[in-house]
């Protein structure tokens, strides 16, 4: 059974790959690679797997991690900007960086930070670190995302992106039972298309994407 693209709701989707523990659709229209929503953990799984991570603000490895995505942020950003770390976890760390570099964040995560009145502001900046690949509904959520930036805002994102069928087959990344969303450089450019925004490929796993 086929499933819609749950990022632009086309029917145009087929298989793209299949492991013993799940399969993998592909869009034909925006070019997002996901897993069919029957196959995602329940919430309670998901947190389980959350709740092992072990990332926190005083790890410098994790920090130099980020810091592919925080500098060229920095780069970009009045300051103060007024900013959101959507999917921030247990350990919320960008937030913190940015705040060093005199910014003001405020902090979302469904599970470690659920305050809906983050979506009564609009922001400068709004971050989405290791986040893509977990959104079950990432065309709902990434709309929301848009909808609360301010005109010249940022949308930063880290998400490690599809380069090939081949290469699919053999990435760590898919071993994760919390990613069920997978980008490519070609789903960014229909993200573009379809909110508007400038969009740029910074690193492999790094894009900024403006709101005019």
């Amino acid at each position: 059974m086929m499933q819609t693209c749950p990022l632009c709701a086309s029917p145009d989707t087929s298989g793209y790959h299949r492991d013993k523990q799940r399969d993998y659709l592909v869009c034909g229209q925006c070019s997002l690679v996901f897993v069919p929503a029957w196959q995602h953990l329940s919430a309670a799984e998901e947190k389980a797997v959350y709740d092992l991570h072990d990332n926190h603000g005083a790890d410098s490895g994790y920090r130099r991690f980020l810091d592919r995505l925080c500098t060229p942020l920095r780069k970009r950003l009045p300051a103060p900007a007024r900013g959101l770390d959507f999917g921030c976890g247990p350990g919320p760390t960008l937030s913190l960086m940015l705040e060093e570099a005199g910014h003001r964040m405020t902090l979302y995560d469904p599970f470690y930070a659920p305050d809906d009145a983050v979506w009564q502001c609009q922001y400068d900046v709004i971050t989405a670190t290791e986040v893509f690949e977990h959104l079950a509904q990432p065309g709902a959520e990434i709309e929301r995302l848009v909808a609360h930036l301010h005109a010249g805002g940022w949308l930063g994102v880290m998400t490690k992106r599809v380069r090939s069928r081949e290469a699919f087959a053999t990435w760590h990344y898919i071993r994760d039972p919390t990613h069920v969303a997978f980008f490519a450089d070609a789903t960014f450019e229909w993200l573009g298309q379809r909110f508007g925004l400038n969009v740029e490929l910074v690193d492999a796993d790094v894009v900024l994407m403006q709101k005019p």
